[in-house]
């Protein structure tokens, strides 16, 4: 779904695959660090989309207080072996994003503190 209908609820009947935005995953991994998933482009009836380019994301994840959390990365890439060269770099990206999103999460709620006014202050303080 993109962005303009997750707003909105559908109703399940109207909920479809875009048949012209269809591709085949395949998954690579080393059972070690990750996984880099290849993206093929199809026609509806499973046929590979010349007209598209193949798409490359990488997997994997991380250690934190709370337990594993998951990294995903979209790589640019023409091909499979450019996919795993860039694999470190797509996910120290994805990684910076993540952290620039947590604090830009800590400042919004760090804004909602609410200060008191100086009349507010002189009832808790008391006169001068």
């Amino acid at each position: 779904m993109n962005e303009e209908n997750s707003s909105q609820a559908l109703p399940l009947s109207e909920i479809k695959l875009d048949s012209k935005g269809l591709f085949r995953e395949e998954v690579f991994t080393d059972l070690r660090v990750g996984t880099l998933k290849q993206l093929t482009p199809v026609t509806s009836d499973g046929s590979r989309d010349l007209g598209r380019p193949m798409a490359y994301v990488g997997e994997t994840q991380l250690m934190s207080q709370v337990g594993p959390l998951p990294v995903q990365a979209p790589i640019e890439a023409d091909n499979l072996q450019q996919a795993l060269e860039r694999f470190p770099a797509a996910v120290q990206r994805a990684v910076e994003a993540m952290i620039a999103e947590v604090k830009e999460l800590q400042r919004k709620e760090m804004s909602r503190i609410v200060v008191p006014g100086a009349e507010t202050t002189s009832k808790i303080v008391g006169p001068k």
